[in-house]
């Protein structure tokens, strides 16, 4: 399973948790109907012989209309008792069977077992008076299986409106999400060609003054800024689209994007560079990453105050490597690691809370990775975690 798969795991299994009670209830309503038709019928069939005992008044017809009665009954449990609320029994002083119908015989074996059931079929529905000839008895009934599990339908009803209400916030807050992804993406190309034409501009007016004489040294920083910019503008154009991933030692452009960052950083900013002796290649677009890397590291300095330490380590394991980016700033409460990805997220009062959650869309996005913040601890820091896999691993 890929990190794209991990995120969508939980929405995947609310739809299928829907779907498998809405149909475990119609196919337990499905067998309810079935057995209230032949319930329908069993009546029918009473009704007839109750029909036939009074038209024709013979007692065996009678006799008939009672064995129909009491066969009828398959589901109800029943307990007759004596006026005492006792058990009724043989001349042997064993409990008779005779008078218990529809539980199972290990219930009836056990008389602790018995009592208990009696005990909870009281609870359920009160005795019947049965008043034979100056003989009294009860008649104590339970709650057929049917309606027992009719109980349980509002409670099945209700979980089935819920994972629905879940499934229609996933649809919308996936269809939001896909929209600021748009917005931004759309915002992020317009601004790359905004600084076209201004940057093709300074290009030529570059030129113009190399060909006035003007102190080289002046160029040469004219022209490191120039590559800047066109590094920006590559770098936003590629928001949107799908970039292209090449086979990169990630060594070295960690490395590359550490020297750059640190010659232009606060001397106050204690940097450390924690790397592999050896080159592990992924796939990778060096733009991007450098993108992502530039991003943490300006959010590091951000949480510091722009003084502190920061470092970057890199590990591995078989299959992947791990860039862990930890600073000694104010740290990240708990509740809020999922929320900084977010588009638009910033506690700082001048930003777009954007650099985060370009982060977040090129590891997880482009680069079907993960970014997390792996700890944090207020007044002490935090440490940012990416991970990738490793060229020619299969995911």
């Amino acid at each position: 399973m890929n990190f794209t798969d991990e995120r969508n795991f939980a929405s995947y299994f609310i739809i299928l948790a829907a779907l498998v009670i809405t149909g475990l209830v119609l196919w337990n309503t499905s067998l309810f109907l079935q057995r209230l038709k032949e319930d329908e019928r069993v009546k029918m069939q009473t009704w007839a012989q109750s029909y036939r005992a009074l038209n024709s008044g013979t007692q065996d017809d009678y006799l008939d209309l009672s064995i129909l009665i009491s066969a009828s009954n398959q589901t109800i449990p029943i307990i007759i008792t004596d006026a005492n609320n006792q058990f009724i029994r043989d001349s042997l002083g064993n409990i008779d069977a005779s008078n218990i119908s529809n539980i199972s015989e290990s219930v009836i074996k056990d008389e602790e077992n018995l009592k208990a059931y009696l005990t909870e079929i009281q609870s359920e529905n009160d005795p019947i008076i049965l008043d034979l000839k100056g003989t009294i008895q009860h008649l104590n009934y339970g709650n057929s299986g049917i309606l027992k599990k009719l109980t349980y339908y509002p409670i099945a009803i209700v979980l089935i409106i819920f994972l629905l209400i879940g499934v229609i916030y996933f649809f919308f807050t996936t269809s939001k999400v896909s929209e600021q992804n748009k917005l931004w993406a759309g915002m992020a190309k317009e601004t790359a060609h905004q600084i076209g034409t201004p940057l093709s501009s300074l290009v030529g007016w570059n030129e113009i003054l190399k060909a006035e004489n003007v102190n080289p040294e002046y160029l040469e920083e004219i022209e490191k800024d120039i590559e800047r910019l066109k590094v920006i503008t590559e770098r936003f154009s590629k928001i949107g689209s799908i970039p292209n991933l090449e086979d990169t030692d990630i060594v070295k452009e960690t490395k590359n994007a550490y020297a750059y960052l640190q010659s232009r950083s606060s001397k106050l900013i204690n940097f450390s560079l924690n790397l592999p002796d050896k080159p592990i290649f992924v796939s990778l677009n060096s733009q991007l990453y450098s993108w992502t890397i530039e991003n943490l590291v300006k959010n590091a300095i951000d949480a510091m105050k722009g003084k502190g330490d920061l470092s970057i380590q890199l590990t591995e394991d078989s299959k992947r490597v791990f860039i862990n980016i930890k600073d000694t700033g104010k740290g990240i409460p708990k509740s809020r690691f999922a929320k900084i990805f977010e588009p638009g997220y910033t506690s700082k009062s001048r930003g777009w809370g954007l650099g985060l959650s370009l982060a977040k869309r090129i590891i997880e996005e482009y680069h079907m990775g993960k970014i997390k913040v792996l700890k944090s601890e207020l007044g002490k820091g935090t440490v940012f975690q990416i991970t990738l896999r490793k060229s020619g691993v299969s995911v």
